[in-house]
């Protein structure tokens, strides 16, 4: 990532440097999941989309801790799996969206608040800003080389409601939590950076 462009990051000392963590991330452009495991203090285990696992890149992604999920469905191998990172005391990335969009946290899916209620570990959040920068690009698919993009750490916070409920209206009240905590850390990453 350093080699191709030009990271700035800002509040990385506020992850925890040890115990389980979520990493909640923003997700406009392909490069975001990359460009946080270049970036980010400790080594991060994200849930990435079963059909980005082929050919060369399905023995790479798993060899750096990369977890396959099926999107069309609930995955329990990967539901396992990334309980499993959170219970060994790891850093789980997820992009709350599910999928690339706009990267403002608009509409976030139930799968963040769900791991975070049920390891109760806590939820850090990352803007990836600038990676969806148009103007300059040499490769249509990819940011302009050389670029700055700005990966952004904001305080870590519970998710939970203090009571340890697993209902789905305890996830719901937790996602609207998450969905708040989200998009004030995405316009203050904004006004600190510019973007």
């Amino acid at each position: 990532m350093y080699g191709l462009w030009k990271p700035r990051v800002l509040g990385a000392w506020k992850v925890p440097a040890t115990g389980p963590v979520i990493l909640a991330v923003n997700h406009s452009h392909i490069i975001d999941g990359p460009m946080l495991m270049g970036t980010a203090p400790r080594p991060v285990h994200f849930l990435i989309k079963k059909e980005a696992f082929i050919g060369p890149l399905d023995p790479f992604l798993r060899g750096i801790g990369q977890l396959k999920v099926d999107r069309s469905g609930a995955d329990r191998a990967a539901i396992t799996g990334a309980l499993g990172v959170l219970e060994r005391g790891g850093v789980l990335g997820i992009f709350p969206e599910g999928t690339r969009g706009e990267g403002d946290f608009a509409s976030l899916r139930a799968g963040l608040a769900y791991f975070a209620v049920r390891s109760g570990a806590p939820v850090a959040p990352v803007a990836v800003l600038g990676s969806n920068e148009r103007r300059g690009r040499a490769i249509s698919a990819l940011p302009p080389l050389r670029s700055r993009v700005d990966v952004v750490f904001g305080d870590p916070f519970d998710a939970g409601d203090g009571t340890g409920r697993r209902t789905r209206a305890a996830l719901d009240a937790a996602t609207e939590r998450i969905q708040r905590r989200l998009g004030a850390h995405l316009s203050e990453a904004r006004r600190v950076t510019g973007r």
